[in-house]
């Protein structure tokens, strides 16, 4: 394969990124869906990244998202059971503190890791909050609308979000969680919509008052959004998932009413505002299909009025943007409202880049060099249930924020963040917040049976850009059930067994035999060509970010260089000719090289163990060399020694406890 023909069909990455990684809640530790399903996905492709277009030009920011009714909600319970935990600032830094460490134990590097409520990160987070506030409301996108909030007269309290629960009134919704005015799916309705709703507080059906809130005109966003999808399908790598999920929202308002309710439809139909009808036969519902919102909410009311029980379907409504919780972000020129945790957390990544940057000693400005500049991509890791608000709302507002002139928007030419969603990480075939009889563990608490690199590698290895896939750790299953192979050691055995097996070869033959110096020559044409291979694979693999499929490039390639070594360490020693032993060692060298390349962002820790014994600089990472030989990062003008390996000593090593077991 020609130098040429490579440069011709290697995918283009930007020059500058910056890779965002969703930001947890400030009321609890890391759970291993937070890891498993989104930090190691984003922390590998900014690793990838940084050594594919260099470390200066990649930002990875992620942080807490300290504000919001879930952490006031679950600060207010743990109060009430242990007065003396502080104030919720202290619980909230707590719980940052917490998640930062667990990050670090797996190796998930960002540049910052904030919260939206601390330090200088959160004081500049303020700031920009209010700057996209006023912009947003100077491009006409926002609106103060009055609308009915949930009220518990025992408790003589608004309730916030959390504190409301019920049935989500999406037809179709699955969510065993609706709350105030989402569920835990991320369906959005206005709170009188919501089915069956009951106070947290005193178990009772709250009562409705109104309370004026600013809201973002979204429902006005439609057209630009399916301009928006329409080119992403043509133009990029976006996942189709998540482009239908969105374009699923961007539907006519809908009313779904049982048949068995409706004495007469022609009678009822003449009450309803303008709409289309359609009574399919097999359907147990007649759907009702209404041009705006204005008319769907006045059928809604004389629905009610007939006293007929209805749903509604997805489609796209007011974004709020505020809330009268007192635990938020102050709104420029409010006294009693907060930003909503929703929208203020859309822009946390640009806060938090601002603040890197002046940590750094740079100009806050210089976000919009990675942001908006058309050399440069913003890479953002989601879960599936939070494409409603990143995919909808940060693109219609970032659009509005990022235009000149909001009425003349081409959504084919604004720069838009990439979205990576990935589909539920479940445990034990259920998703990690169901109830269940075995409990989904905390992230740090898989470290106590498996080591970091085995769960990266795990966790990338389950296709999550596919479908829902389950994690089952057999330490967590009963000793009964506990049979065939650990999924988790199985992946984790590529780097243990395979990986570590040949590297160890490669250097213990060099010390036995070369007396611990690389041999030098030329790489056999048929190593080259199986390196290349593997390398253009995965990086079209990695732009697309197919993780999972980058896994197996590199089972695929250790295996192949393993079966090398082992065929021909036989051959070199049956016939006892050195010059076959030092061709092979350079021809595997070779396969250490490149899979440690592409191992690198994956397994960090291990790869960089082995530059250390291999005694070459941190160019040895750089992508700008990547089909380079082992020789090319060494001086040809005397002989290069490598570090001596003691025995028994692994570049990746097994956790403790799997020696137990």
């Amino acid at each position: 394969m020609s130098e040429l023909k490579i440069e011709k069909t290697r995918p283009v990455f930007p020059k500058r990124a910056v890779v965002t990684a969703g930001m947890p809640y400030g009321n609890k530790e890391l759970h291993f869906g937070h890891v498993g399903g989104m930090f190691v996905h984003a922390d590998t492709f900014a690793r990838f990244l940084r050594d594919r277009i260099g470390e200066e030009n990649v930002i990875f920011v992620s942080g807490t998202d300290c504000y919001g009714s879930p952490i006031l909600e679950s600060y207010r319970k743990r109060k009430e059971e242990n007065s003396d935990i502080g104030s919720i600032m202290d619980y909230v830094r707590g719980n940052h503190e917490k998640q930062k460490e667990v990050l670090e134990k797996y190796q998930i590097a960002p540049n910052l890791y904030a919260a939206s409520a601390l330090g200088e990160a959160g004081k500049i987070h303020e700031k920009v909050s209010e700057e996209v506030f006023l912009k947003l409301e100077e491009q006409g996108f926002l609106e103060k609308l009055t609308t009915t909030q949930f009220y518990d007269p025992d408790f003589n309290v608004f309730l916030n979000g959390r504190q409301v629960v019920g049935q989500c009134p999406i037809e179709g919704c699955q969510s065993e969680h609706g709350y105030a005015d989402e569920c835990s799916l991320g369906h959005q309705y206005m709170p009188s919509d919501l089915i069956n709703p009951k106070s947290t507080l005193s178990g009772k059906t709250p009562i409705m008052k109104e309370v004026s809130n600013w809201y973002f005109r979204l429902e006005d966003c439609t057209e630009m959004l399916q301009t928006r999808i329409d080119w992403l399908r043509k133009n990029t790598v976006s996942r189709k998932y998540l482009l239908n999920t969105i374009e699923e929202f961007l539907k006519a308002p809908v009313i779904y009413v049982l048949k068995k309710q409706i004495e007469d439809l022609k009678e009822l139909e003449e009450k309803l505002p303008t709409h289309e009808t359609i009574n399919e036969e097999k359907k147990s519902s007649v759907t009702f299909v209404f041009k705006n919102l204005n008319d769907r909410d006045r059928a809604k009311d004389i629905l009610a009025a007939e006293g007929l029980r209805y749903r509604t379907g997805k489609t796209l409504v007011p974004f709020r943007l505020t809330g009268n919780i007192e635990w938020g972000v102050p709104v420029p020129g409010e006294k009693d409202l907060t930003f909503w945790v929703w929208p203020e957390s859309l822009w946390a990544p640009i806060s938090f880049t601002r603040g890197y940057l002046r940590l750094q000693g740079k100009d806050e400005d210089l976000w919009k060099d990675y942001f908006l500049h058309e050399d440069s991509e913003v890479y953002q890791f989601i879960g599936e249930d939070n494409i409603y608000f990143y995919g909808i709302a940060e693109m219609a507002m970032f659009a509005v924020l990022f235009s000149e002139d909001a009425n003349q928007i081409d959504m084919t030419k604004v720069k838009l963040p990439m979205l990576v969603a990935n589909n539920h990480i479940l445990f034990m075939d259920k998703k990690a917040s169901s109830s269940s009889d075995v409990k989904p563990p905390m992230a740090g608490e898989l470290l106590d049976y498996y080591t970091d690199e085995q769960l990266r590698i795990h966790f990338l290895s389950l296709g999550l850009a596919n479908k829902s896939v389950s994690f089952m750790p057999q330490v967590y299953l009963p000793k009964d059930k506990q049979t065939g192979a650990d999924p988790v050691l199985k992946d984790g055995n590529l780097l243990t067994n395979v990986f570590n097996r040949l590297i160890r070869s490669c250097f213990y033959q060099v010390q036995s035999d070369f007396d611990g110096k690389l041999p030098i020559g030329a790489v056999s044409q048929e190593v080259i060509d199986e390196a290349k291979d593997a390398i253009l694979t995965y990086e079209e693999h990695m732009y697309r970010h197919e993780f999972h499929s980058i896994t197996y490039v590199l089972d695929s390639y250790i295996r192949s260089m393993n079966k090398r070594w082992a065929n021909g360490i036989k051959i070199a020693q049956e016939s006892a000719d050195k010059e076959i032993l030092k061709q092979l060692l350079i021809d595997c060298f070779h396969g250490v090289r490149t899979t440690s390349i592409l191992l690198h962002p994956i397994a960090p820790r291990g790869c960089e163990m082995i530059q250390e014994y291999l005694n070459v600089g941190e160019e040895f990472f750089s992508w700008d060399h990547v089909f380079e030989p082992l020789s090319y990062f060494i001086s040809s003008e005397k002989e290069h020694e490598l570090k001596y390996l003691e025995p028994r000593v692994d570049f990746f090593a097994k956790h403790p406890s799997q020696f137990e077991r």
